[in-house]
């Protein structure tokens, strides 16, 4: 079985160039993996109008329950400056111990790794007494529209129900076995354009400079803090992250300005109660703080990003136990259980069985030469392994 080593598994994939929205190979790769394994193979090109269409990987192996699933996505980020790279960005090349490559731990390397544990398992026991499936797609690292939301529908239409899932995204912060995902803070965005009146720098009375309001409507939505954090959850955590007036010009007083704005939030908020606070906040300031002594309140629109991402937690302590004895059996470390960091499709799959998040360490995702220990890779296959039947056992009580 070649898929019983992660090292090839990863060096087939990095080999794809499969930047968001290209597959570029890699599930064809995969595919290659799981076949001889027993998996059935499903691929799956989703659409939707001005978007690109995004081709996607499911594969079951067996029919029964329980069933658990491992998700992920075989898409990566651009390369950025290839000249900066030290080894090929899609050349898989080992040195000093490490494989160079995009995606090796974001997160190609997680799938490799559960491709090895999977064959592994199978060659020493056979076949799981359930199911295990893959659902991986190619839209992770771009608009997520055509990825795994699309793919849970199709699967689930289809019939497919899971009792558990992990993601392989990569959570350690330092070394393997330091962190597990047990939920993900929500995130939300939205944009502030304030109006004025554009003038000459030199006659401010005739003009309104939307400047000073967006200035003021900023402050109000970073201070005071939203909350203290909750048992389970950091405190929610607002940054702006564009401010534009769009003039080139040192003298005259422009028409309009606008903000771009984030806020990952806590279980202390759901996103409607927070989109209500957040106006709150702005129609207070508007209010309080005119473009000019005597001229009426700032005026404001504020538009928001589709999709919130939603708060959640998992409590599911069959998963939970089973990653956390296969970490510690393998590492001899106890890993913390953590909701800190951004979203993954894990704020999907939440809706549709529990799920948790466990994979490298993700120092280098994203960067110039991203790369993984080689040593890494096995450590994680014997963790996979471990947590694979680890789950089916408890799972089965």
């Amino acid at each position: 079985m070649t898929a019983i080593d992660p090292v090839a598994n990863l060096s087939a994939l990095i080999r794809c160039p499969s930047v968001t929205p290209a597959e570029g190979g890699a599930l064809t790769a995969l595919e290659a993996m799981l076949k001889p394994l027993g998996f059935v193979v499903d691929r799956v090109t989703a659409t939707e109008d001005g978007t690109p269409d995004i081709e996607n990987l499911y594969a079951r192996l067996g029919t029964d329950g329980p069933h658990l699933m491992f998700a992920g996505h075989t898409d990566v980020v651009p390369v950025g400056d290839e000249a900066a790279w030290t080894h090929g960005p899609f050349s898989a090349d080992i040195a000093d111990g490490e494989m160079y490559g995009r995606g090796a731990v974001d997160m190609k390397g997680g799938i490799a790794c559960f491709a090895a544990a999977v064959a592994r398992h199978v060659e020493k026991h056979g076949a799981p007494e359930g199911s295990i499936s893959f659902l991986i797609t190619g839209d992770e690292e771009g608009p997520a529209i055509n990825g795994t939301t699309k793919l849970l529908e199709w699967a689930a239409a289809k019939g497919e129900r899971w009792d558990a899932c992990l993601v392989g995204e990569p959570t350690n912060p330092d070394q393997l076995g330091d962190m597990i995902k047990i939920g993900r803070r929500g995130s939300l965005s939205g944009t502030i354009t304030v109006h004025g009146v554009q003038g000459h720098a030199a006659y401010p009375h005739l003009a309104d400079s939307p400047v000073r309001g967006i200035l003021s409507l900023t402050q109000a939505l970073m201070d005071p803090p939203f909350d203290g954090g909750t048992d389970n959850f950091q405190p929610s955590n607002l940054e702006v992250t564009t401010i534009d007036v769009a003039n080139t010009a040192v003298n005259v007083i422009p028409s309009k300005a606008s903000a771009s704005f984030n806020i990952r939030f806590n279980d202390t908020w759901d996103a409607d109660s927070l989109k209500a606070e957040i106006i709150a906040r702005l129609d207070r300031a508007a209010a309080e703080s005119p473009l000019r002594p005597a001229r009426p309140p700032v005026r404001y629109d504020l538009v928001w990003s589709e999709r919130p991402s939603h708060v959640f937690i998992t409590r599911n302590n069959a998963l939970i136990a089973s990653l956390s004895g296969a970490v510690e059996a393998v590492t001899g470390r106890e890993p913390k259980l953590s909701t800190t960091g951004g979203t993954s499709d894990a704020r999907f799959i939440k809706d549709f069985c529990p799920v948790v998040e466990f994979g490298l360490v993700g120092q280098t995702m994203h960067m110039v030469d991203e790369r993984v220990a080689v040593a890494d890779l096995e450590t994680l296959t014997r963790i996979y392994e471990t947590f694979i039947s680890r789950w089916f056992g408890h799972a089965a009580d």
